[in-house]
């Protein structure tokens, strides 16, 4: 429009056209330039971020596995993969890998299902939803620390508050020492552990529900479906990408747990409720074998990221495509 009004008026020089000379367009590449640079100022402190703080330790702590060292002076007694083929042997770390499917196994059947029960009986309306939905989330509200104390003295063997209950009300056959019996101190962990993280799973769903179109219902109910039968046929199908963030969120830190077992049990009685985070934070800090605790280190990091792949490509891909295939479409 601009060319053709400067060529109606004479004495207005008009753009010059483009030409497509053996360079390409000069100020097409300046503009690729400078979107460039625009882009690469905004990644270059992320990455430099990344790069210290996750891919560096990862380097350092490979490096690290192929030694036998103490932590005092440089590492020198280069051992190669010893102390992969050591964990091979070692009944610990492979009673870890046992206790950590159980919580995990233990997490899919119980903790998601009970969170997104109680999801969908708060997505309801009713009176005081707002104070159940923030007393179920307040658990997660707390810190580790805070959390395995106080269940440490609920859970305590004599005067602990558990058993004060069951003698009271005439339970006393069913009293234990919770967490320091090998035979139940992996249920006791679970249900503390449940307690704790199963608000955050909740408030997911709770999300995931009230993006769900009432619409749907209304023509369900319409349809004379029952709520069981709106719920397995529309409810769940449609919160699929959340329960599957939701599987993948709990396994992560299933596998690396550590705090809230290090405050209860500390991986007692006779390791029976350690987990991989736990033993190598006794080999690399209580026991002074770095090189063996940097090993296990690795072996988490591999079995997070393995299955950190394995799930986005076989489970999470119809999700990822289908934001992707929106976000083209909204541009």
């Amino acid at each position: 429009m601009t060319s053709q009004l400067a060529a109606a008026r004479p004495g207005v020089d008009a753009d010059p056209p483009l030409r497509a000379g053996p360079g390409g367009d000069p100020r097409r590449a300046r503009r690729r330039l400078k979107a460039f640079a625009v882009i690469a100022g905004y990644l270059t402190p992320a990455l430099v971020l990344f790069g210290l703080l996750v891919l560096a330790p990862i380097g350092v702590a490979i490096y690290l596995s192929t030694y036998k060292w103490n932590g005092l002076g440089p590492p020198t007694n280069f051992i190669g993969l010893d102390n992969y083929t050591r964990m091979l042997g070692d009944e610990v770390f492979l009673g870890d890998l046992r206790r950590g499917g159980l919580l995990i196994l233990l997490s899919l059947v119980i903790q998601l299902p009970l969170s997104l029960f109680i999801a969908v009986l708060l997505n309801r309306r009713m009176r005081g939803r707002a104070f159940y939905r923030l007393l179920f989330f307040a658990p997660y509200m707390l810190s580790e620390v805070i959390t395995g104390v106080l269940f440490s003295l609920i859970l305590a063997p004599e005067d602990g508050l558990a058993n004060q209950i069951l003698a009271a009300v005439g339970l006393e056959a069913l009293q234990s020492s919770w967490l320091s019996e090998p035979s139940t101190v992996m249920m006791s962990l679970f249900m503390v552990m449940c307690w704790k993280y199963f608000g955050f799973h909740m408030i997911i769903y709770l999300a995931g529900l009230q993006g769900i179109p009432k619409e749907l219902h209304e023509a369900a109910e319409i349809d004379g479906a029952t709520r069981w039968r709106a719920f397995w046929h529309i409810t769940l199908p449609l919160l699929g990408p959340t329960i599957r963030i939701s599987v993948f969120l709990s396994v992560i830190g299933a596998i690396q747990l550590f705090d809230l077992v290090w405050v209860l049990t500390s991986g007692g009685p006779i390791h029976s409720s350690e987990t991989m985070a736990v033993t190598m934070f006794q080999f690399g800090f209580k026991r002074a074998n770095i090189g063996y605790g940097a090993a296990i280190s690795v072996v988490m990091f591999l079995l997070s990221l393995i299955f950190a792949l394995a799930y986005q490509r076989f489970v999470l891909r119809r999700d990822t495509e289908g934001a992707i295939t929106t976000m083209r479409d909204q541009r």
